[in-house]
């Protein structure tokens, strides 16, 4: 070893040992900040070379920990960073209406960011005790990190309904070709391949090792998301060209008239703007339109209550299609009983042909858990909690494939955007409302995730939103068109086909997610016996 290399090293393995050293409140603050650091990585920002720093300093400050409650409370330092500054947006749903729960703000943001750092917690505990138990060190204990935050994330998905907003894979989703790998192992394979080459350079730092070994392993994992974008080249070079496989006879107007949220529900503008969407629906080329698709809660009546405003409505129908349209839903004979958050499809005979009950409800938005305990009121319009539909669906209309509909953010759910136990849907409908958090991160994020099912099933997504961003994707994740944040406009368009071939995790589903963790339990197991 020369002079030159030692000093090199020295330097390093000097910073790791101060990193470890820290105590108390510097120890957290700055696993806070690193996990700020990389929430910057998400979309719609993408600095995902901060991603490196940010793991692979509370990577050191995590071999500091003396037991397992001190590597919990690194792991909750950064996952309260993370998801503060990764979901800030949530709080400006309070400012909607801002004399009523303005006050809540801070308590909600703060609230969720450290309600969700607990999963991070678990994470850098399992690494200590998983670690301290097998004695790994060096690429194991690495692989090992990177395995507990795909446990972490997992359970974050699942936990109380679960929340998989921002899985760590969805920092690749600034391009398709980033993105391709979801189709062998859904996001889960992203974020896993995302820890461990962000957390590998913090070897480098490790007297231990053997240079030349730490040096390849570090080359290796940074040449895992390279290894990706190659899958995803490839794969994007053997797919159709985009917009030329589509689906004959079905073309499609969707309608975005960006409506801000603290005027959507007001009584003396309701009126207005349903009247707006339809005089945007019957714009040249609606002639030429088979179906016209409306955003979450467009309809700002209970349809299933107003048969005359069924048959206005159907005026604008094109012959033999559908309006496909959100709205409230009750049952005619229970009109103050269960209220639904639904879609329709109306005919244009003016009949409701079909309906679908949004059944993964947004907490405190559309329902208050333990509401006689908490006193709280729901952020949404009126005064009673919604409740949940059956669950998945597949919706079959005459002139239309087969399709799964999703309200909001049921789009955000790996492996659970259809249903198995239904005929296999063509495509994905996906309606949203993202007024709710302004010109902010969130409805970015938002699309993020609806482009990753896309590709992880295989199927084209159609997207609406009120406001927000409304497009249409093919089943390889590509953006077709789109309509922008606080844009008003609509989108004439043709139906995508979908792939040809079903995609890996379309076909096993979230039984890949097991496959990639006992996968890394190998790679550990070899890593601790051979480096």
């Amino acid at each position: 070893m020369t002079a030159d290399t030692g000093g090199r090293e020295g330097w390093r393995q000097g910073w790791a040992r101060r990193l470890a050293a820290l105590t108390g409140w510097r120890r957290l603050a700055l696993a806070a900040f690193c996990g700020g650091l990389a929430a910057l990585a998400l979309p719609p920002l993408y600095l995902f070379p901060l991603l490196v720093p940010a793991f692979a300093v509370v990577f050191c400050q995590l071999g500091g920990a003396r037991n397992g409650r001190q590597a919990a409370l690194i792991g909750w330092a950064f996952g309260s960073g993370h998801f503060a500054v990764g979901l800030y947006w949530v709080g400006i749903a309070f400012l909607v209406d801002a004399e009523r729960f303005a006050w809540a703000m801070p308590f909600a943001i703060s609230g969720l960011a450290a309600g969700l750092a607990l999963f991070p917690a678990l994470a850098f505990w399992l690494t200590f005790w998983v670690a301290a138990k097998s004695r790994l060190t060096g690429p194991a204990r690495v692989v090992a990190f990177a395995a507990a935050w795909l446990v972490s994330e997992g359970l974050r998905g699942w936990v109380l309904t679960g929340f998989p907003w921002n899985l760590i894979g969805s920092v690749w989703a600034f391009s398709a070709e980033t993105m391709q790998l979801s189709s062998l192992g859904g996001v889960w394979l992203l974020s896993l391949i995302t820890v461990i080459a962000a957390t590998a350079p913090a070897i480098l730092a490790q007297p231990a090792l053997r240079p030349g070994r730490a040096y390849a392993f570090v080359c290796l994992a940074l040449l895992l998301p390279a290894g990706s974008w190659g899958y995803g080249a490839w794969r994007l070079a053997e797919a159709p060209a985009v917009g030329t496989a589509v689906v004959e006879e079905v073309r499609l107007r969707l309608v975005q008239p960006s409506i801000p949220q603290k005027l959507k529900w007001r009584r003396d503008l309701r009126a207005g703007h349903l009247r707006q969407q339809v005089r945007m629906s019957l714009a040249p080329g609606h002639e030429d339109r088979t179906h016209i698709i409306w955003a979450e809660t467009a309809i700002p009546y209970v349809l299933s209550m107003e048969p005359v405003l069924q048959r206005e409505l159907a005026a604008i129908v094109p012959p033999g299609g559908y309006l496909i349209a959100g709205a409230l839903r009750v049952l005619p004979e229970q009109p103050d009983g269960p209220i639904w958050n639904s879609l329709y499809a109306l005919g244009s005979d003016g009949k409701i042909a079909a309906t679908f009950d949004k059944a993964h409800l947004v907490p405190f938005g559309e329902y208050v858990p333990l509401r006689a305990l908490l006193g709280f009121t729901k952020l949404t319009a009126g005064s009673r909690d919604f409740t949940p539909g059956p669950g998945l669906q597949t919706l079959k209309l005459p002139g239309l494939p087969a399709f799964s509909p999703l309200i909001c953010y049921e789009v955000i759910f790996p492996g659970r955007v259809k249903s198995a136990s239904a005929e296999a849907p063509r495509w994905l409908l996906n309606v949203t409302n993202d007024a709710w958090f302004g010109d902010s991160s969130g409805p970015y994020q938002h699309f993020a995730s609806a482009r990753l099912r896309a590709i992880e099933e295989g199927l084209p997504l159609i997207r609406v939103a009120n406001n927000g961003i409304s497009a249409v994707i093919d089943s390889y994740g590509r953006v077709i068109d789109q309509i922008n944040l606080n844009d008003r406009g609509i989108i004439d368009a043709e139906l995508p086909e979908a792939a040809e071939a079903k995609t890996l995790y379309s076909n096993a589903g979230n039984w890949l997610y097991l496959v990639e963790l006992i996968i890394c339990t190998c790679v550990i197991f070899v890593l601790r016996r051979f480096a």
